[in-house]
């Protein structure tokens, strides 16, 4: 059967893509945190997952303030990189797995999670960011890509606990499917960041260190985070972490926390690289 082996969690900050993109990782600002992720790539290409299920939420790239699904599922066989006002970013297309998508659409709506079905999709840097730090530069990724976008950009985004509730749903999905397939699943965005208003740069860094503590060790306690403490704490946008707990949720009890990676500033963010193997 198919079977979900590890969680990776990871910011997606726009600048790291342009860093790449425009030759930009070598220099002193970027190169510790190009440094950091090395680990995280020795990792993947050792594990050398099948599928990765991504995710992340979209920018108002794929989708418009005239229709905001809560959870979208990418169902196409291939997505092509968005144009987010400075032309696509050099990266291969995202090939897709539209038979294993389907399943997970089906076994999630029977399991009471209400999935929007998207058969056509641009991604935009919150997925192709992640794909890069853990992959690198490659002529096509090694591996099939569903992804997995969520409102965390219009009010009400879903709560942490509506979230860890999915991951668990997903993994039950996963393994119902009739195939031999190791898949890793991605949460990204955050840390801690606001991009706008007079708390612009903030960053808090116990919030973010005893978020990733709660990951390995007490994903409990993190899923009674509420939207508010979020904004309240770390940020308008570190509401994005609760797309880490789809991750964690799908991952069961036990883990085994392999790689951790913290890193301040990047582009006025934190951001954080976390990899957990599922026990």
């Amino acid at each position: 059967m198919a079977r979900i082996i590890a969680g990776v969690g990871t910011s997606h900050t726009p600048a790291i893509g342009a860093a790449v993109d425009n030759g930009k990782v070598a220099e002193p600002y970027w190169a510790p945190l190009f440094k950091g992720y090395e680990p995280a790539k020795a990792w993947m290409a050792r594990t050398r997952p099948d599928v990765v299920i991504m995710v992340y939420n979209d920018h108002v790239n794929a989708f418009d303030f005239k229709i905001i699904p809560t959870f979208a599922l990418g169902c196409a066989d291939e997505f092509p990189i968005a144009d987010e006002g400075w032309g696509p970013r050099p990266v291969p297309p995202v090939k897709g797995y539209p038979q294993l998508a389907a399943h997970l659409v089906q076994s999630l709506v029977l399991d009471e999670f209400d999935i929007t079905i998207v058969n056509e999709m641009q991604v935009d840097h919150g997925l192709t960011v992640p794909m890069t730090l853990l992959y690198g530069t490659p002529q096509a990724w090694p591996c099939r890509v569903i992804p997995l976008a969520v409102n965390v950009i219009q009010y009400p985004a879903p709560t942490g606990h509506r979230c860890y509730m999915l991951g668990k749903a997903i993994a039950k999905a996963v393994e119902s499917w009739n195939e031999d397939l190791n898949v890793v699943i991605f949460g990204t965005g955050g840390m801690s960041h606001q991009i706008q208003g007079p708390r612009a740069g903030l960053v808090n860094t116990p919030f973010d260190q005893a978020f990733l503590d709660g990951l390995s060790r007490d994903p409990e306690r993190l899923v009674r985070i509420q939207p508010l403490e979020y904004l309240r704490e770390a940020g308008a946008e570190a509401i994005e972490l609760v797309m880490w707990l789809i991750m964690r949720g799908a991952l069961g009890e036990k883990v085994e926390e392999v790689h951790r990676f913290y890193h301040v500033p990047a582009s006025s963010t934190a951001v954080g690289n976390i990899i957990l193997e599922s026990r």
